[in-house]
């Protein structure tokens, strides 16, 4: 019964990924013709090209700010890197997420990980540990910036995200989708799958990832405040709406770069508080700047070549 329902999870993940994906379109063609209009009728205000400008740096900082972050996490697993390597890496390697599959940014990094001398168990670890605590972190800021929303319920789910990154209970969550993995690619044994990699609570790249969703948070605030005046208590519903249409963008299989997700979840999650128009307008804004703001960040670090040793 178990292996037969197992066949028919697999066969039907194909039909899964493209039902959401079918889903996610025709809810945006909907929203969008039912409110062109007023789209097309939008205005920047007047330093709005300068506020597009900021919140560009904004993201490509935050990509940065990620590359470093992965050089943290492999730290973690006892491996020297550079922070300069880190980052090139993480950035040429960042802008493949937008080709079918989602995953090839993360074969990039391990590609290259495994060329700098990383042994190939710990490249592929690294790249499993960054979305889950990127996941985490977001999850994080989602619920903290939530209105009126019940301070025990979030102080409860919080500590419970947190336990759920200390060493004894991460470490086999990591075995477990090290050996998924290595079941489908047959690149890596997977009796490699049964030590404790972690060896301490991974602190420092779990607070770097808040680091990177407060980035991105800032760049699409401002982004939205080249559109129309932001009130101080209108920041902390489109944070939270924001982290958890970005957290859905990142964690629904198959989606490249989670286009079509993240836009949807924002303009649902928005749409009460703020006019349809601008909503669709900053999350179309908002991915266009993300999208060149990595191809930047990929392309800089592409013409760069390191004059000094930045490898492991």
């Amino acid at each position: 019964m178990k292996k037969i329902l197992k066949r028919t999870v697999v066969s039907l993940k194909p039909y899964l990924r493209w039902a959401i994906v079918g889903a996610t379109l025709f809810f945006l063609a909907s929203t969008i013709r039912n409110n062109w209009q007023e789209v097309v009728n939008l205005r920047l205000v007047s330093s709005g090209w300068v506020r597009l400008a900021i919140a560009f740096g904004i993201t490509l900082v935050a990509h940065l700010w990620s590359g470093w972050v992965w050089g943290w996490i492999l730290k973690e697993f006892k491996q020297s890197v550079g922070i300069l390597w880190s980052i090139r890496v993480y950035l040429i390697t960042n802008i493949a997420k937008y080709l079918p599959g989602n995953v090839w940014h993360f074969y990039g990094r391990m590609k290259a990980a495994r060329s700098a001398g990383i042994p190939s168990s710990i490249a592929l670890l690294s790249v499993l540990m960054e979305p889950l605590l990127m996941a985490a972190a977001a999850l994080c800021v989602a619920l903290f910036s939530l209105p009126q929303a019940n301070i025990g319920l979030q102080f409860i789910i919080f500590l419970s995200i947190l336990v759920g990154f200390h060493p004894r209970i991460f470490n086999p969550v990591l075995n477990y989708l090290a050996r998924l993995k290595a079941k489908k690619k047959q690149e890596i044994e997977t009796s490699l799958y049964s030590q404790r990699w972690l060896k301490r609570y991974p602190i420092l790249p779990f607070l770097g990832e808040l680091g990177f969703i407060a980035f991105r948070c800032g760049g699409f605030l401002v982004a939205m405040s080249a559109l129309r005046p932001l009130q101080s208590q209108e920041i902390p519903a489109l944070v939270s709406a924001f982290c958890l249409a970005w957290l859905l963008g990142l964690v629904i299989p198959g989606v490249p770069g989670g286009i079509g997700v993240f836009e949807a979840t924002a303009i649902a999650l928005l749409k009460t508080n703020f006019s349809p128009g601008i909503i669709i307008s900053v999350v179309a804004l908002y991915r266009l700047i993300s999208t060149f703001a990595e191809a930047v960040g990929a392309g800089l670090a592409w013409l760069y070549k390191p004059t000094f040793k930045t490898f492991p």
